[in-house]
């Protein structure tokens, strides 16, 4: 069985990435790539699906194939080796002292994804057990397995993983198992390997040398980072986290690394993350920029301008890793799901919704990566007003919105929102000296202000709406004075973050809406889906800037506080947090909260610092 969602910890290579959960078992990793098939599935399943387990003997579950030991007297901690991405889990027996090092080494250019997992003796002696069940095509296929020249090889279809270890593992019960004994002082490697299976064997590794390039790696990288203040440790970690769900040939951002994880837990809202959205475009760049890191930023905007080269009729809400823009959805019908929510979704329909929010997110992002410095030549440009010119025909049009729903198209207040900001951001641009129809662009960015604050704003309730006629609240709307369309002093605006305040928040976190809210009858849910689901984190953090903005210093201050500590015992954020059960639910990690969590800690820490000036205080 899975562990919980926040038990996971997460080691990668920016061009995949595995889940390890405290018991020391990979229960979710896809290779070669993100999106890729995965080869332990049992974070949606069971063992069967799937699962790379080292832990010492008196730490096996009860259910464990082999009578466990004494697991009372194993007690468990964990935590990556500083600012790095290499995890380290202790476990202390009653006879000794054990640690697994887990990391994938960062990949170059042609190399191949490889999984190091090294054990260490600490003091006395341990007795570990070895679980391992290769099932390839997300835990259907069992694949051929056979012994080359001393390694472990798992053969089926395109896929082979090699495995390198001085261990020797039994196959029975269509899985290889092993028990050895750890000494104070020893180190036992375990070397695991992917390569297209019609290829010759992969070269050896050495673990060691492996986990040394690999420390330096992540020691060189987090040294680039430029921020020193109040937050440091939050947003390094958040920061590693979003280098984690890099894909580095091509600057692309998964939203997160896995699929399918519940918003409802034993509920339908699951979804496949392992794509890259534009939404995150603005906040992402926002993030990398202003802790000094213009090359990912740099490398992140040139993946967009990729992605959506074309016609702007065709711009979608997210590509694959590569740009791809056929992400079919189908259902892995052979998972149960974690804990029973089904289905698993592999691929997500969503990319075939029309979302205009995404055009403004877009322009924004090229527009702040021009001002900062990246490079800003004529072929982003002329994408731009190739994107200015279909929006001008189509803001006015109803979409899916932000939150994708699967329900009715309607005027979403934070879609016109955002083709506002399109507008304006490009009359900025337009100020500095680009050619441009501006008397146009402005003209239109003025209709849509003037139609949100009619027709999206309630006057008797005093909030911003979900869409125009609707008195459903939408976290999204706080967003307003961040980009700009109201300034934060307006009362529209406080009235409004007091609104999602009184009516959208849970145990003091944010709900992105009520789903169950229905203005069209019949006890449908505004998003088209059944079930509920949690507070979500990247709006939570959206009230903390809000209410920074508003002049609500402390409010922000606590409230960001209290979110550090749904984090899990190694820093990470999956999408949401279920107050009925005080636990993380969604996909896990999310890129969506880990960058909004970088804003809003860079935000108050600037706050703090002036506020210390103005108070005479050094």
């Amino acid at each position: 069985m899975a562990g919980l969602i926040e038990d996971y910890a997460i080691i990668g290579d920016m061009q995949s990435a595995a889940l390890i959960g405290k018991d020391g078992s990979v229960d979710w990793l896809c290779l070669p790539r993100f999106d890729s098939p995965a080869c332990f599935a049992a974070l949606l399943g069971t063992s069967d699906h799937g699962q790379w387990r080292i832990c010492p003997v008196d730490a096996l579950p009860a259910d464990a194939a082999d009578p466990p030991g004494d697991h009372r007297s194993a007690t468990v901690s964990r935590t990556y080796q500083g600012d790095s991405l290499i995890l380290q889990t202790s476990w202390q027996t009653a006879t000794g002292t054990a640690r697994l090092i887990d990391f994938m080494p960062p990949r170059g250019d042609g190399q191949l994804p490889i999984l190091i997992r090294i054990v260490e003796g600490i003091h006395g002696q341990v007795d570990m057990d070895v679980l391992l069940r290769f099932r390839l095509g997300y835990g259907q296929i069992i694949p051929w397995m056979r012994r080359v020249d001393g390694r472990l090889a798992a053969v089926a279809g395109p896929d082979s993983i090699w495995l390198e270890t001085p261990v020797n593992l039994t196959g029975r019960e269509m899985a290889h198992r092993a028990r050895f004994r750890i000494e104070a002082g020893e180190r036992v490697p375990f070397a695991l390997t992917w390569l297209p299976s019609h290829m010759s064997p992969p070269p050896g590794v050495d673990p060691l040398d492996a986990l040394e390039t690999t420390r330096r790696f992540w020691q060189g990288w987090t040294a680039r980072c430029t921020y020193s203040g109040t937050y440091r440790e939050p947003v390094i970690r958040s920061l590693i986290t979003l280098k984690a769900l890099t894909y580095a040939p091509t600057g692309g951002i998964v939203a997160a690394a896995t699929t399918s994880l519940p918003e409802d837990l034993g509920g339908s809202r699951n979804w496949d993350y392992r794509y890259c959205w534009l939404r995150d475009a603005t906040i992402t760049l926002e993030a990398l920029l202003r802790t000094g890191y213009t090359d990912e930023a740099m490398a992140w905007r040139s993946w967009l301008e990729r992605a959506v080269a074309g016609d702007a009729r065709d711009v979608q809400i997210m590509y694959g890793v590569a740009g791809e823009r056929r992400l079919a959805e189908w259902e892995a019908d052979w998972l149960p799901g974690y804990e029973g929510s089904a289905p698993v979704r592999i691929g997500n329909a969503a990319v075939d919704q029309r979302q205009l929010d995404v055009y403004g997110e877009v322009i924004d992002a090229l527009t702040l990566g021009g001002r900062a410095g990246v490079a800003f030549d004529r072929h982003a440009w002329s994408l731009q007003r190739m994107l200015l010119t279909y929006l001008a025909h189509n803001w006015d049009q109803p979409d899916e919105g932000i939150w994708e729903v699967r329900g009715p198209r309607q005027h979403f207040v934070h879609s016109k929102v955002m083709a506002w900001v399109a507008f304006d951001r490009a009359c900025r641009v337009l100020a500095d000296g680009r050619p441009g129809p501006g008397d146009e662009w402005a003209a239109v960015r003025d209709a849509i202000h003037a139609e949100v604050c009619e027709r999206g704003f309630d006057p008797i309730r005093k909030t911003f709406t979900q869409y125009y006629g609707s008195s459903t609240l939408d976290a999204a709307v706080l967003l307003i004075p961040e980009v700009g369309f109201l300034p934060p002093d307006d009362p529209r605006v406080i009235s409004t973050v007091e609104a999602i305040q009184r009516e959208l928040m849970v145990d003091g976190f944010v709900l992105r809406y009520q789903p169950a809210e229905s203005d069209t009858g019949g006890g449908a849910a505004v998003d088209g889906l059944t079930g509920g689901e949690g507070a979500f984190l990247a709006c939570s953090f959206w009230l903390v800037n809000a209410l920074h903005m508003i002049g609500r210093a402390d409010e922000a201050e606590e409230l960001f506080g209290r979110l550090l500590t749904l984090r899990n015992d190694v820093g990470l954020l999956s999408e949401e947090y279920d107050p009925r059960y005080s636990r993380q639910v969604g996909n896990t990690p999310q890129a969506f909260s880990h960058v909004p969590l970088i804003q809003a800690a860079l935000n108050l820490d600037a706050h703090g610092r002036e506020h210390s000036r103005r108070s005479g205080h050094s």
